[in-house]
């Protein structure tokens, strides 16, 4: 019997697999940017 899936093809335990992996990843890098602004703005501020 074949398992249904979603139009990516996923079904649903890796796509919240995925989604779990594309958070943190988007979490991460979101805090190395503000942290990297950070230390720009220590080194030059802007305003």
């Amino acid at each position: 019997m074949a398992t249904r899936t979603s139009i990516s093809g996923l079904t649903d335990e890796e796509a919240q697999e995925f989604h779990q992996y594309y958070i943190q990843g988007f979490i991460g890098f979101t805090a190395i940017a503000v942290v990297a602004h950070v230390l720009v703005w220590f080194w030059r501020p802007w305003l």
